[in-house]
């Protein structure tokens, strides 16, 4: 894994505290403000130790002791320095202190700092919060990007740069760093190299984004077990955007509700050797919203390899006032091009409604409808049509003309419509169709399909006749449906026998009689006086049937 410079003085600090727990940073003997040690570190310089430290009189003498971290307590020391000349700070009461180190192995060591000042108070044993990495240092000083600034004719960038190591035991012979895996940041991604014989490494990517800072971070490796590895300096990167231009075969489009309108067009870019097509880009049509800004997507497509495209635009995203964009923000190496468009669609409209085919064959229906957006308008006298269909799919015909009751007049306010009708259509499907207008879009309910079927009573007899008193009388004759123009046998039926006495105007309730399954009619009844019979299907028997006609007979009782 990559040896991370702050992971690294973290580490040390840790391990300074748990091999060295007790150890302190000596103090003067009975001195008060004397020396004071802040810090001893490489900070990452091949063979250089940095001190820092205060007091308030000028430091005269600096000694650093070098130990290694696995060396116990009191142990001896691998080496030390006292040539330190002051680096930083305004005079030599404060500030940073440099020495070279020569060391004879590499690793981490701990530091301990002996301090004298002017007045000859002297602090022994002063412990660094950090350790010595006295390790191989790998750079990459020079990383470069070719071209600098890439354009729409040029867009791969080759990165390339060298990895130096450097022993801390020769500072000032670096040497190329062979084998070493480099990681380059390329803003929105990551590229990788290896080092090869002279240290050198190259890689290619496409930027992403119109502005970039490089860096390339070396890795760890076999070849230099421990090394620090530090980061590149930062190769900024920008990206030229070409002008573009498109065509749009037009500017408006004013649909109606399902309807798909289509723009055809081309895209250009200019690059050096003029105006070319623009293959590959994005052609967006955006509604834009009361600030003037894009709030939604009403359509998009992408040109093909000549710069040419088809938007099919939706009528489901009204858009009084849109543009078409070709491009996106975030290409590197084009603009933005926008045309004006203006997307005008009749509003959504909901329409519902519900029917029944009551057993007179008279049609109930209601219903309502409504719209969404407050900018339509109802239609000065709004209606809806009721029409029917034999399958539901197509043959629609109109049955009437219903008004639409205008009570609220407000968006998302249903508005309601009812009528009953005769119809002689027994077997059909029903819907209602609002027609809409320039504001309001058309829209249908979904088909119900109602029907009934007609029944009659055929070769109605009642016998014998004459009849004596008290003698039973029976019922014969077929009940019937209509089936499209076939009359078929209903059995199961119950149609009710009535009896209206002789010299009488009012017919009575007798009983129900029944149907066997070709629809014979089933039953009879004690003779008493004379009258006429009388059956019909005359009530609604289960969902599909009509009431009959009435079929008479008359018996003479004697």
């Amino acid at each position: 894994m990559r040896r991370s410079t702050f992971l690294a003085a973290a580490t040390a600090t840790a391990l300074s505290a748990t091999l060295f727990t007790g150890l302190s940073p000596a103090h003067a003997d009975n001195a008060a403000g004397g020396p004071v040690l802040s810090d001893a570190d490489g900070w990452y310089q091949p063979g250089l130790i940095f001190v820092t430290a205060h007091s308030d009189r000028p430091l005269t003498h600096i000694t650093a002791h070098f130990y290694p971290l696995d060396a116990p307590a009191g142990g001896p020391e691998a080496g030390s320095t006292e040539d330190f000349t002051q680096y930083s700070g305004q005079d030599a009461t404060s500030g940073t202190w440099r020495a070279p180190v020569h060391l004879a192995d590499l690793g981490d060591y701990r530091v301990t700092v002996d301090l004298e000042d002017a007045s000859g108070t002297i602090v022994t044993g002063a412990l660094s919060p950090h350790t010595l990495q006295y390790q191989t240092l790998v750079t990459i000083p020079d990383l470069t990007a070719t071209p600098a600034v890439p354009d729409y004719l040029h867009q791969q960038v080759a990165v390339s740069g060298t990895a130096l190591a450097t022993d801390p035991r020769h500072p000032d012979t670096p040497t190329p760093a062979v084998g070493i895996p480099v990681d380059i940041e390329t803003g929105r991604g990551r590229v990788s190299a290896t080092s090869t014989a002279d240290g050198r490494f190259t890689a290619a990517f496409v930027p992403v984004q119109t502005s970039i800072d490089l860096t390339a971070a070396p890795e760890a490796s076999v070849h230099y077990p421990g090394a620090i590895d530090l980061l590149s300096p930062k190769q900024h990167l920008h990206t030229t955007q070409a002008p573009v231009r498109f065509t749009a075969s037009t500017h408006t489009l004013n649909l109606k509700q399902g309807a798909t309108g289509t723009v055809i067009g081309r895209a250009e870019i200019q690059t050096t050797t003029g105006w070319q097509p623009l293959p590959h880009t994005a052609i967006t049509l955006f509604g834009l919203g009361p600030n003037g800004l894009p709030s939604f997507v009403a359509g998009q497509t992408t040109t093909d390899s000549q710069g040419s495209y088809t938007l099919h635009v939706s009528s489901e995203s009204a858009a009084p006032t849109a543009q078409l964009v070709a491009g996106t923000s975030s290409m590197p190496f084009q603009q933005v091009a926008t045309e004006p468009f203006s997307l005008h669609i009749a509003y959504t409209t909901h329409i519902d409604m519900s029917a029944a085919l009551n057993d007179d064959a008279s049609l109930k229906v209601s219903g309502y409808v409504s719209y969404e957006d407050a900018r339509a308008h109802w239609p000065t006298h709004p209606t809806v049509t009721l029409q029917y269909s034999k399958d539901g799919k197509s043959g629609w015909k109109n049955a009437t003309t219903i008004p639409i009751k205008i009570r609220y007049n407000k968006p998302q306010f249903d508005e309601e419509f009812a009528r009953t009708l005769t119809t002689t259509n027994t077997n059909a499907y029903w819907r209602a169709r609002f027609d809409g207008n320039p504001d309001l879009a058309t829209n249908n309910t979904k088909p119900v399909h109602l029907y009934r079927y007609a029944t009659r009573i055929t070769g109605f007899h009642a016998s014998p006749d004459p009849v004596r008193k008290n003698q039973p009388i029976r019922f014969s004759g077929t009940l019937q449906y209509k089936d499209g123009t076939t009359w078929k046998p209903l059995g199961g039926g119950a149609p009710t026998l009535y009896f209206k006495a002789r010299g009488s105007t009012t017919y009575r309730y007798v009983t129900e009689l029944g149907t066997d399954k070709p629809g014979h009619l089933i039953g009879m009844v004690t003779a008493k006086q004379d009258g006429t019979w009388a059956v019909a299907l005359s009530r609604q028997t289960g969902s599909r049937y009509l009431k009959s006609t009435q079929a008479t007979d008359y018996v003479d009782v004697r």
